[in-house]
């Protein structure tokens, strides 16, 4: 129940945080694209900080989850990261989501529900065994470089897409290096063991990478494109970092029928809830009138 409560609070903070990002990085010209002047034009912009402040605060969150439950559970759960920014944001700014918002939300939290279930995941280590770290670290190495190399030959909302799906990637890593450093801390070492290890290093690396090209997708298309690439793409690719590097287990067979259900049903609500003005950045509409 910590490990969810947290991956709940990491998923509202990085829900928000993406919004105000959008916001910011719409700003900045396209000559800034790949280029660390990106970063300079940011860093200028309250709204932005403001966003990184939520990442902090994520982070922290997201490194409780991940020391008191499996990847594989933590993970998909930010999927309703989007839905719950939204929910804030109506109430905050007194505005009616539209019906077909509600019907985004109520496709996420089916989807999210439907494939927790069907999947039932659990088991696993608190740490990565032996050098299985290697051959995670290439594949994911390479899959990065296609991606970026694709996406430079491309422009608009193609190049958010598939920048998503880099920071998606990006931050599944992080998550990863960030459960088996946290876990050093219950191995015997405690914060020496913890440290020391690099892969405490390598978490900053990736986050700071993932943060970059989230950065990156934001600025060249709409978040209705990049959202949910980064959504599925950070829970899927996550999921297979625990199945593959924890031995965490899931349901398989005819489960993945259901499975392949819930996976729709996310990526419809994503596509819907993305293209609401309250998660792009566009004007507000006028607050409802008590």
């Amino acid at each position: 129940m910590i490990s969810v409560l947290f991956a709940v609070l990491t998923a509202i903070s990085n829900g928000s945080a993406s919004v105000l990002q959008r916001r910011a990085a719409s700003t900045v010209p396209d000559t800034a694209a790949m280029r660390l002047s990106l970063i300079g034009h940011l860093l200028r912009q309250k709204v932005w900080l403001a966003g990184i402040g939520l990442v902090l605060v994520a982070a922290g969150c997201q490194a409780v989850a991940l020391a008191t439950g499996p990847i594989a559970v933590v993970q998909p759960i930010f999927v309703i990261e989007l839905p719950a920014t939204l929910l804030i944001a109506s109430t905050v700014f007194r505005v009616r989501l539209p019906r077909s918002a509600w019907y985004g939300v109520a496709a996420v939290t089916c989807g999210l529900a439907l494939g927790m279930a069907s999947a039932a995941p659990g088991g696993g280590h608190e740490t990565v065994r032996g050098t299985a770290w290697i051959p995670a670290l290439i594949a994911t190495g390479i899959f990065e470089a296609v991606l970026i190399a694709w996406s430079l030959r491309l422009r608009g909302n193609p190049r958010a897409a598939l920048l998503g799906l880099a920071a998606a990637c990006g931050y599944a890593l992080t998550a990863a290096l960030m459960k088996d450093a946290v876990a050093r801390l219950d191995d015997g070492g405690g914060a020496v063991a913890l440290f020391t290890s690099w892969q405490l290093y390598g978490t900053a690396v990736a986050g700071v990478g993932a943060l970059f090209l989230l950065q990156n997708a934001l600025q060249a298309g709409s978040l209705a494109a990049s959202q949910p690439m980064l959504t599925l793409g950070d829970a899927l690719i996550s999921i297979t970092y625990g199945v593959t590097l924890f031995h965490e287990t899931l349901n398989v067979g005819w489960w993945l029928l259901p499975e392949l259900v819930a996976i729709a049903l996310i990526a419809v609500g994503c596509i819907e809830l993305a293209r609401s003005p309250l998660a792009s950045g566009a004007p507000m509409p006028q607050p409802r009138v008590r």
